[in-house]
């Protein structure tokens, strides 16, 4: 099946605008004909010049003919400014249509996909791809039709006063499409989306960089802390670097030939006159230099269009990919189940169908257990709870929440079972109150300030210069890393979820805070199926099963005594914590 077209795909968000767009190009090309008018006055003017040479006051019509080519640049622009409208309503609408596609489908898929992209990539997507199909929309469209009827106008005012002169204009226009197509073929459109995706990654990567500000300064790292967003700014250097030098030859020979037409028209000058020399010739020829930069402004503006409708191209494939990632299946039980045990039954998934993250996961937790999954980083410990959660779906096995596949709950039912606490809990931009109540919004403020003692956030709220109704992230209100997570913790509380996915949850915290953050996960795990994914070993000693995971499959499971005594993968790896400890607990000491 043949791809549609950049220009057919954005027609299909047009609707009733679309009439707009096709009469903004018609407007276009009547003005960029009109603009032409002008120049036959100019020849007149000049014409009658030359006949009363050098008794100029017999010119009599030169003023009427002034006016005239006053009068016919003025309807140019106004035509040219009708057009510009009908472009740019239609363009505002198609924009906006694309937007609200885009987020209400991303507001459908599952937080699997959004991870996938990132937030950066999906900001880009959403604002940037589609400003680009606005303003290809509103002005290139409408300056395409301008320059297309424009060449016609052109041609028959070239040929019309003198055919010879007319030809040699065309030459250098020849070499100028040659280097363009040169410039603008499907290698430039490859090269387009390469700089697209550059720009991508580094948008992305600067998002995260900025959110992840705080552990900087915390740890005082630096810059080359964040490898990702560093090699993201090399590579968009050096494709830029790399882009530039590539065109520059062929830009040098393509300005040089659009630029060169004078050249050619005094060559022939010289070759058509070498036995006379006849006004009417110097009058086409002083024609011929006026008009014939009109050439080289309108196929710069061609060149640009093209580019143009390749970064329009790239940017609704970006918008399709993303319109095109399917939301999960909605379930179909929805009556309430008290058994809130979770199974996982030869589980397996891949993010990019290439390297499994997860295969052959099997595993079962009792209801009211608190597990812990542990491992090297890319070992599958975060896109395990992710499935448990159904963040994204496996493509082999199943999951089961008590009895129930969980692609048969619906996904409010879902939620409702499920609380989670991540290592980087974020906080929205409105009051203390608010952000709790999220967990569960029919709350009332008694009930926020229950959750929020029980989380430990008392000594925050103290702080804070209008109590639970601060807003958090305006008037310098900030919190730290550990507390924004005792905030999260609070809001989980007031969920009350019966299943629990804690990702990390003290990664970030300070020791102060990580103390307080200890007391507060311990309050919300009471009577839980808590789902632990930790680094820091020593807080998952008590648990009633512990998860090794390497390469994405279970290695270990056990209690932590019987996986010391095993003298395996975990054992090793608490021996490594342990002299690490010691060896921090021995510096500080000696500090």
């Amino acid at each position: 099946m043949k791809t549609k077209s950049g220009l057919s795909r954005l027609m299909g968000y047009a609707g009733t605008h679309k009439i707009l767009l096709y009469l903004s190009w018609i407007l276009s090309a009547m003005s960029a004909l009109l603009a032409l008018v002008p120049f036959w006055y100019i020849w007149r003017i000049i014409h009658d010049i030359l006949e009363v040479s050098p008794d100029f006051s017999q010119a009599g019509s030169i003023t009427h003919y002034g006016w005239l080519a006053v009068l016919f640049a003025v309807l140019s622009i106004v035509v040219y400014i009708a057009a510009l409208m009908c472009s740019h309503l239609s363009a505002f609408r198609v924009a906006a249509n694309i937007r609200k596609k885009l987020l209400s489908h991303i507001a459908v898929l599952p937080l699997g996909v959004i991870e996938k992209y990132g937030s950066g990539h999906l900001r880009r997507i959403v604002n940037t791809s589609s400003s680009a199909t606005e303003n290809y929309l509103a002005h290139r469209l409408p300056d395409k039709a301008g320059a297309i009827a424009t060449p016609i106008g052109l041609l028959f005012l070239l040929l019309v006063f003198d055919w010879r002169l007319g030809i040699l204009s065309l030459v250098p226009v020849v070499l100028g499409f040659l280097i363009m197509m040169k410039m603008t073929g499907a290698g430039m459109e490859e090269k387009m989306k390469e700089y697209q995706n550059a720009l991508s990654d580094m948008s992305n990567e600067a998002v995260e960089y900025v959110r992840g500000i705080p552990v900087v300064k915390t740890f005082g790292q630096t810059i080359f802390s964040f490898k990702r967003f560093k090699a993201s700014i090399d590579n968009y250097e050096k494709w830029v670097i790399a882009y530039t030098k590539a065109l520059r030859l062929p830009m040098m020979f393509y300005t040089t030939a659009v630029n060169g037409v004078f050249a050619f028209l005094i060559a022939g000058g010289i070759i058509f006159t070498r036995n006379d020399v006849t006004s009417e010739f110097l009058l086409n020829l002083i024609f011929y230099i006026v008009i014939t930069p009109v050439i080289g402004t309108t196929l710069t503006k061609i060149m640009f269009m093209s580019e143009d409708a390749m970064i329009v191209n790239d940017a609704m494939n970006r918008i399709d990919e993303v319109l095109n990632e399917k939301p999960l299946s909605e379930g179909r039980i929805h009556q309430a189940f008290s058994d809130n045990s979770i199974t996982l039954e030869h589980v397996s998934y891949s993010y990019d169908g290439k390297k499994n993250a997860l295969s052959d996961v099997s595993l079962s937790i009792k209801q009211g257990e608190t597990v812990a999954l542990v491992g090297a980083s890319g070992s599958g410990k975060t896109t395990l709870a992710n499935i448990i959660t159904r963040f994204f779906d496996p493509q082999k096995g199943r999951i089961l929440l008590g009895n129930t596949d969980i692609r048969d709950i619906p996904k409010e039912l879902l939620m409702n079972k499920v609380s989670f606490v991540f290592q980087n809990s974020r906080l929205i931009k409105t009051s203390i109150l608010e952000n709790v109540r999220m967990g569960r919004p029919t709350a009332t403020r008694e009930e926020v300030v229950q959750a929020l003692k029980a989380a430990q956030c008392m000594d925050i709220v103290e702080k804070l210069p209008n109590g639970i109704d601060t807003v958090v992230g305006v008037n310098s209100v900030y919190l730290s890393g550990g507390e924004q997570q005792r905030i999260a913790i609070a809001r989980s509380i007031l969920k009350n979820a019966p299943v629990l996915i804690l990702d990390e949850a003290t990664a970030f915290a300070d020791p102060d805070n990580e103390v307080r953050v200890q007391e507060a996960l311990s309050v919300l795990s009471k009577g839980k199926t808590v789902i632990m994914i930790a680094h820091r070993l020593s807080s998952i000693t008590k648990a009633d099963c512990i998860y090794v995971l390497q390469d994405g499959r279970i290695a270990e499971s056990g209690t932590h005594r019987k996986l010391i005594e095993k003298g395996g993968i975990f054992s090793r790896m608490w021996k490594s914590y342990s002299e690490a400890a010691e060896w921090k607990i021995t510096k500080e000491a000696r500090g």
